[in-house]
């Protein structure tokens, strides 16, 4: 351990002197704990649905390692692309299936009074279209024709814009008194029948 003196002297004087050695410059930090098989392991971890999260928790790194090795190793990316496409296809056709309904395989098991053993009874069940799935298939395939929000757009005569007028306070004033007097006589003329 060094004395008080020692560490004042330090302070206000020169930084020590580094001593450098001949040949390549050394790479500063700790070393990558990536390796090139991690690529096939993420990728086959994103088809079972993986996410960012699981595969920094399954390399033992932290979330911006794997950020880091997406950006630093081309083949990482491309792996963690190709096994996520795969994934996002397997939910597509099982939101479509649910969309427009389907039918599979089923075992129904028994045990009868007094029986052994159970009895194994094969059907097929049908899972009816689901409402919801369609909509959500329809609003993000057909948008035009599905969305919530309709785009309405207003047109003058020939679909040109819409024309509009300044008037003056007087012509307004004369508008708005040739319309008060139109509704009146309509009114008038409906009480009279």
């Amino acid at each position: 351990m060094t004395s008080r003196s020692t560490r004042i002297r330090r302070k206000g004087g020169p930084p020590p002197k580094r001593t450098t050695t001949a040949g390549p410059a050394r790479k500063r930090g700790r070393p990558t704990k990536y390796q090139p098989e991690f690529a096939e392991q993420a990728k086959a971890l994103c088809e079972d649905g993986a996410i960012d999260v699981d595969l920094a928790d399954f390399f033992g790194v932290a979330i911006r390692t794997i950020s880091y090795w997406k950006t630093a190793h081309a083949d990482f990316l491309h792996a963690l692309k190709a096994g996520k496409s795969v994934a996002d296809e397997r939910v597509e056709r099982a939101l479509y299936q649910r969309a427009v309904g389907y039918t599979f395989d089923a075992v129904k098991i028994f045990l009868p009074k007094d029986a052994v053993e159970p009895v194994l009874v094969p059907y097929r069940e049908h899972c009816p279209p689901d409402v919801t799935a369609c909509i959500f298939w329809l609003k993000n395939r057909k948008k035009d024709e599905w969305r919530d929000k309709q785009v309405h757009e207003h047109t003058g005569k020939d679909r040109g814009p819409i024309e509009t007028r300044q008037y003056t306070d007087i012509e307004a004033a004369r508008l708005i008194a040739q319309v008060l007097l139109n509704a009146s006589e309509a009114d008038n003329a409906d009480g009279e029948r």
